[in-house]
Parts: structure tokens; sequence; C-alpha cells
């Protein structure tokens, strides 16, 4: 995670809290949308906002044809899985600032797809795990449904990302759950195996977090 992301994540985690302070959100009710504290626009050096949302939906124009297929071919019985990394992957996170985050659209149509068609959306994120309330409450605001959200430990913070999001899809197979897709838009995310097939998202060399 980079210095600039570092200090985003940390006045998301400060608006979050004072967002979710105010609110009690019953566990089986629709969730009302706390207020939203908007910053000035800041993008991510010398790319705009446009031109990331048109190269992930060509990204994930690739993504939906083959989980349409692979959906449908399921074997009986077999219990499938989307592994999503959070930061410009499942929501928009270097393009302005706000709490909720918008979810980055064109992975939000094809996350819809999956779990409309019974797949479970699993979300393996560097976080910590202070933040993991915001976190899973933002992604239910913005239409995905969480199957499971793994962030952080303190003692995680010291261990290699790519080798703990790794262990985290691991554990989703230990579920008993196929991992017939990954998304992410770093290396991080998407190596060390545990899925079928995996989509990277650009990060325009690291630009984006």
């Amino acid at each position: 995670m980079t210095g600039r992301s570092l200090q985003r994540l940390i006045g998301v985690t400060v608006a979050a809290t004072a967002a979710t302070a105010a609110l009690t959100i019953p566990a089986t009710a629709a969730v009302a949308a706390p207020a939203t504290t908007t910053a000035a626009v800041a993008t991510a050096a010398d790319v705009d906002h446009e031109t990331w949302q048109r190269d992930c939906r060509a990204v994930m124009a690739q993504a939906l044809p083959y989980l349409k297929e692979r959906i449908a071919g399921a074997p009986a019985g077999e219990k499938q899985a989307v592994v999503l990394d959070i930061d410009n992957t499942a929501l928009e996170t270097d393009f302005g600032f706000s709490y909720p985050s918008p979810a980055n659209a064109p992975v939000l149509e094809v996350a819809r797809y999956a779990q409309d068609h019974g797949v479970a959306l699993f979300f393996v994120t560097a976080r910590p795990d202070i933040i993991k309330s915001v976190t899973d409450y933002n992604l239910k605001h913005a239409g995905y449904k969480v199957s499971g959200l793994y962030v952080r430990s303190f003692v995680d913070l010291f261990k290699d990302v790519a080798a703990y999001k790794t262990a985290q899809r691991a554990a989703v197979e230990a579920k008993g759950y196929t991992i017939i897709a990954n998304i992410g838009n770093s290396a991080t995310d998407l190596s060390g195996g545990h899925a079928e097939r995996t989509y990277k998202l650009p990060d325009y060399d690291g630009q984006l977090s």
C-alpha cells in the first residue's frame, strides 16, 4: 500500500467511523445510506476517471462471458465463488474521497451477475481489521452480497501481501468452494494460484493502490 493510499485509508476510517457511529443498522434490515463526507476530487497522477473506467470495462468484457459459461456448466452440487480485491477493484477509492465509496461499475456488473446466479462473493483486502465493519457496510451499500470479508490482522501486517492473499483464497477453498475467478488490480491480488481464472484491472504501474 502506497503512502497516498494509506493517507486516504486513514481518512476513510475517520469519516466512516463518524458516520457509522450515528447509525444503528439492523442485521436483517435494508441498509440506509449514512451521511457522506466529500472532499475535492483527487485523481491518481496522469490517470483520469473516464480512462480508468474504459480500461476496467475492457477487462470485465472478457470476464463476463467466461463466468456465464462457467456458471451455466457447473457440476451438480459445486459451490462456486468469485474473489475480489477492494481498493480500485470492487470500489473506487483513488478517484475522489467519499464514504461510502462508490462501486467500480464494470466490476459490480459482473459481480451482480455472479451473485444473482448463486455464486458467493469473497473479498480479500490488505485493509486492516480496524475498519472491517465499515468496509463490510460500504461493500453492501454499493450493491455487493458479501459472503466473506478477509482483512489483515495485526500479525498479517508483517506478512508479504501476496502470501497473505493467497492464504485467504486457500481458506475459501477449505470451506468447500471452487474459486472460478479472482479479480484484482495488482499482481499481489492474483499471484499464488487458488483460482481457475484471474482478471487484472489496470493500476498504471502502481499509480492506483
